[in-house]
């Protein structure tokens, strides 16, 4: 899935975008909640550190300052409040990889301050709200 360049006999690459329409859908509304839960967090005082950043361990959506805390942000976005909604798409699993890549991300650049994971929940048209020092 995603793109691919594909090269012409005559010297010319097009890419070819094939990623299935729903998938680019969901991208944008993502981003888009991203956005939003950075804007709430700085209209809180928060300054960005980093944004999507990607290890082995997997992604953290956002990477912010509150005071003397580093703090870890994993932002969920869900349409509709079925299934449990958007906080409880954080599951143990999910917690395990978050917990991991923010460590790696202490270790790799020498980061000891204190740290918290948080979540910001987007459902609908609700506030966003923000959950401090998320565990199982």
């Amino acid at each position: 899935m995603g793109s691919k360049c594909v090269l012409y006999h005559d010297g010319y690459s097009q890419i070819q975008d094939n990623t299935p329409d729903i998938m680019r859908l969901n991208h944008a509304q993502g981003q888009a909640a991203e956005n939003a839960a950075l804007t709430f967090l700085q209209a809180q005082g928060l300054t960005l550190q980093a944004r999507n950043w990607h290890c082995r361990f997997g992604e953290i959506d956002l990477i912010m300052q509150d005071g003397d805390c580093l703090v870890f942000i994993e932002v969920r976005y869900r349409k509709q409040h079925t299934f449990g909604g958007a906080a409880a798409s954080i599951d143990a699993r999910k917690l395990a990889r978050l917990y991991r890549s923010a460590e790696y991300y202490l270790q790799q650049k020498a980061i000891t301050c204190p740290c918290r994971l948080d979540a910001v929940i987007l459902q609908g048209d609700d506030a966003p709200q923000w959950l401090r020092n998320i565990t199982c």
